[in-house]
């Protein structure tokens, strides 16, 4: 194998990885990959944030950095409540339960355009929400109300709504956490959780506001780290065929980008490792891998896959077909405002307007 080959393959897998770093400025291998066309995107969270300008040309450097073809992911976890990336002057939403219970779907799709707006204009092009998981388990130690509601219907009346409103504003948005993670009694940022529930209750309740967004169309879904004892007792969502084919892709029909959760939390520990849980992963239909800190996993992540698409001609065509399905999510589905818009007179008037009538309506932060 020529050096140029090999270089190629390690471009295949790096382009369906979207990597996490420390620090507020742009790591030297990570700008190095997104010249060599060999990263899909990159996430932000708080320990990368300074202030917005310091966001926004953190993006912008980026951007420049990657070939004008290949643009990268950029990607944040900006729901409300108490995951926010991005505090002020930017909005900072009430927690989805709180938006759901005020019962104001009209309201909760403006929310979602703001946020949406102000995302965009910093450089994003995805917000890694709305949260579609059912609030079904109060002891749960991840989920709570981060869900818009305990029953399916306010999930997927308020969630779609958010949805809508975060396209609209100008980034993508991804449903998480598929097929439902609300009920998990363990965290999984901890520890592997399983659902042991039968076919009958996930169909009537986990799977459906899925199925909704399935038809709806609006953007990738993120996979979850749980075994679902009655779709696959064998392997976690994010690594089962059975689930990701066969209940995403033939059951509800979904024909977007799938994206893992991190593949550096505690679940994928305790389920094989990062890199195996990625080779899986993209065997099964995942197109894109997050890899949120570590450069020395995201290394083995990209290693793996690439020897493995050497020697597998049909890998190599799924790296391709997820590539291609994460690029469009490099490209924001509608146009920016200025970054200066945001703290502006007119940015903090529609930000008091929707904060105003949500506590109007009994949601607050």
């Amino acid at each position: 194998m020529t050096a140029a080959s090999a270089a190629a393959f390690d471009r295949l897998a790096g382009r369906v990885i979207v990597a996490g770093f420390d620090g507020c400025d742009l790591p030297g291998d990570l700008v190095s990959e997104l010249g060599d066309g060999a990263l899909g995107g990159i996430v932000l969270f708080r320990r990368n944030i300074g202030d917005r300008r310091q966001v926004a040309a953190l993006l912008e450097e980026a951007r420049a950095a990657a070939p004008p073809a290949s643009p990268p992911i950029a990607a944040v976890d900006q729901e409300g409540g108490r995951v926010v990336r991005l505090g002020e002057p930017l909005t900072v939403l009430p927690a989805a339960r709180a938006i759901g219970a005020a019962g104001r779907p009209d309201l909760t799709e403006q929310a979602g355009a703001l946020v949406g707006a102000e995302l965009c204009a910093l450089g994003f092009t995805m917000n890694l929400a709305p949260v579609l998981d059912v609030d079904t388990n109060p002891a749960s130690p991840v989920i709570g109300d981060r869900s818009f509601g305990p029953e399916p219907a306010p999930v997927i009346e308020h969630g779609l709504a958010f949805a809508r409103g975060l396209r609209s504003g100008g980034v993508w948005p991804c449903a998480k956490h598929f097929p439902g993670h609300g009920d998990a009694g363990v965290d999984s940022h901890r520890a592997l959780p399983r659902v042991d529930h039968d076919g009958e209750r996930l169909e009537r309740v986990e799977l459906e506001p899925f199925r909704a967004w399935a038809r709806a169309g609006l953007g990738p879904v993120m996979t979850a780290h749980v075994v679902y004892a009655a779709l696959d007792p064998d392997h976690p969502a994010t690594r089962s065929s059975r689930i990701l084919v066969g209940v995403l892709r033939e059951r509800l029909r979904f024909v977007g980008a799938v994206l893992s959760d991190d593949l550096e939390m505690g679940a994928v520990s305790d389920s094989g490792g990062a890199a195996e849980t990625a080779l899986l992963a993209s065997r099964a239909g995942v197109d894109g891998m997050l890899v949120c800190r570590d450069p020395a996993v995201r290394h083995e992540v990209r290693t793996i896959l690439a020897r493995a698409a050497r020697s597998e001609p049909a890998l190599a065509s799924r790296l391709e077909r997820a590539g291609a399905a994460l690029a469009a999510l490099a490209r924001p589905p509608g146009p920016a405002r200025a970054a200066d818009w945001i703290g502006s007179d007119t940015h903090r008037r529609e930000q008091a307007r929707i904060l105003e009538a949500l506590e109007a309506e009994g949601a607050r932060p």
